[in-house]
């Protein structure tokens, strides 16, 4: 079961060790993996932090991981709000004794003296509940201001304490979700889906503890809406026990019929809906992520590469998964040695036995249009030659977008290129901003934002910064090939390739320097008088 965090994962090991008792495991066997608020259910209420539901009247408010951090909340909340913490009982105890220390410190609003009503209690036990239940901004806020007023003031130790205190406060917000904050049994169900399949993924939460997890495959054939309806009929149907609650990620066509239907089966009221907000809407987002975790696995992908794909597809309105995608980028030194590069993602990870680079032929000079033109045609030439439906990477296999490093220019003369080939797939380009980041996808009309999908905007900044980085690459390799050679042609005799030559038998200058005429005369191609001047023109230049 996929989980957020390692807290998470350990309350639910926990959850799952007492409910089955294995044999071998002999830790978290007790309660106090969790911590709870125990809110008394008598006249005058009181406040404290439990490790178990001992009793059945009381309110809780929990479960959480942190002990320490629900006893400095507590505690804080007694404090801030001048709740009694001693063993008193009232009304009982009224003026029955002096009060305590807590009382003339102005720690406690004093009960015991029978100055207080019970409204007026009532009223400063709602406020600490609330406070304890989340409402916790202005607390907060007096608290941080008496922070800082003791740090103007130099009291930097009580400015600590106070600092601790936001963090205790803080810290409690920090709920986990396998275990519920309610004691009723609900179901979870979500759908993920992808081009070939479809995942149903649930969660069974018994007495608020998540018990169990359960996921079906189905072929993608079918839409969603009927699966969702047609599944959770089926599922019951199957001798399970239908909960009170049942939470769904969708709505879905007759919703309300079974409802009904769930309802006769159980012969007690179920409900079912889609949440919004608070726990519900993260036990429905948790079931989800489960849903792509099994999905990735029987894809043979990881999920956070497998989501990021199918976010990206949403947002750029994809026909498939852009499981194949290709990426070109044009670079060259003053004109000189024009280059283009192509980079491979598959499944969201650089493919580099896929890179290629084309030498640009058609024209001298600089023109990044003509050269985007002529690299794309030359690749689709290759495509429609040697074409295969199950081609799994290179020229052979139709990619399923293209990522172009440029804006709408050079999108506008690739299209063309594509439509006169009968080529469809995909593309857009990849603007960059004044820093030279990515900072926005463009097609044939406006641009699209990608900063507000982190993933996307991760994966197409890495997809953008790979090929301009290859491609750069190839050009400063060209460039330097080029000024080897051209230091060797200054030797007569020398051309360019018999410069290759030597370069490719020794594999660096050096080593052609150091060479002897006897070696150098070795390589097929070099006479013995080409290996003389070589060897002399480098001694030459030494004793410059």
């Amino acid at each position: 079961i996929l989980t957020d965090s390692e807290f998470e994962a350990l309350v639910l090991e926990a959850s799952l060790i007492k409910q089955n008792q294995p044999k071998y495991n002999i830790l978290l066997k007790d309660d106090k993996g969790y911590s709870y608020i125990k809110i008394t259910n008598e006249p005058y209420r009181k406040i404290s932090a439990v490790l178990q539901k001992d009793d059945e009247n009381a309110q809780y408010i929990g479960p959480f991981t942190s002990s320490y951090s629900v006893k400095q909340s507590v505690d804080e909340a007694n404090k801030i709000f001048r709740l009694p913490q001693c063993n008193k009982s009232f009304p009982r105890d009224i003026r029955k004794g002096r009060p305590c220390l807590n009382f003339h410190i102005n720690r406690c609003m004093g009960v015991c003296t029978g100055k207080i009503s019970k409204a007026e209690y009532g009223e400063a036990l709602k406020d600490a509940i609330d406070f304890l239940n989340g409402d916790i901004s202005k607390i907060i806020k007096d608290l941080k201001n008496q922070m800082n007023t003791c740090a103007e003031n130099l009291d930097f130790e009580n400015a600590s304490k106070y600092r601790d205190r936001i963090r205790a406060i803080e810290n409690m917000q920090s709920k986990q979700k396998v275990v519920s904050e309610t004691n009723e049994s609900k179901d979870v169900f979500a759908v993920a889906t992808t081009d070939e399949n479809i995942c149903i993924a649930v969660l069974r939460f018994e007495k608020g503890k998540l018990s169990d997890s359960e996921h079906f495959f189905f072929d993608s054939d079918k839409t969603v809406e009927n699966i969702r309806c047609n599944f959770i009929i089926q599922y019951y149907g199957m001798n399970r026990t239908v909960p009170n609650k049942v939470l769904v990620d969708e709505v879905f066509d007759d919703m309300d019929l079974l409802e009904q239907h769930l309802t006769n089966v159980r012969g007690k009221k179920c409900n079912i809906t889609v949440p919004q907000k608070g726990e519900g809407l993260k036990l429905v987002n948790m079931c989800l992520e489960n849903a792509y975790e099994k999905l990735a696995q029987k894809k043979g992908k990881q999920s956070g590469t497998f989501k990021t794909l199918e976010e990206l597809k949403f947002l750029l309105a994809l026909p498939k998964t852009p499981e194949y995608i290709e990426s070109y980028d044009i670079s060259h030194t003053g004109g000189e040695d024009n280059v283009a590069g192509m980079v491979v993602f598959k499944n969201g990870r650089p493919l580099k036995r896929a890179y290629r680079t084309f030498n640009i032929k058609s024209f001298a000079g600089q023109d990044d249009y003509g050269s985007m033109r002529e690299v794309i045609s030359r690749r689709f030439n290759e495509y429609l030659k040697i074409k295969d439906e199950n081609a799994q990477e290179g020229f052979g296999k139709l990619p399923d977008l293209i990522l172009l490093d440029g804006g709408k220019g050079q999108v506008s003369v690739v299209r063309e290129v594509l439509n006169e080939m009968g080529i469809d797939v995909p593309l857009f380009g990849m603007v960059k901003d004044s820093k030279h980041k990515t900072r926005a996808i463009t097609g044939d009309g406006g641009e699209i934002a990608i900063n507000s999908t982190r993933s996307v905007f991760t994966l197409v900044s890495e997809i953008q910064e790979e090929v301009h980085r290859f491609t750069v690459g190839k050009v400063m390799s060209a460039k330097r090939s080029t000024m080897k050679h051209s230091s060797l042609e200054k030797i007569d005799g020398i051309g360019p390739s018999k410069a290759k030559k030597l370069l490719d038998g020794f594999g660096t200058m050096s080593a052609l320097k150091s060479a002897s005429v006897e070696e150098i005369k070795a390589l097929k191609g070099i006479s013995e008088t080409d290996a003389q001047k070589v060897f002399e023109y480098f001694r030459r230049k030494e004793k410059k």
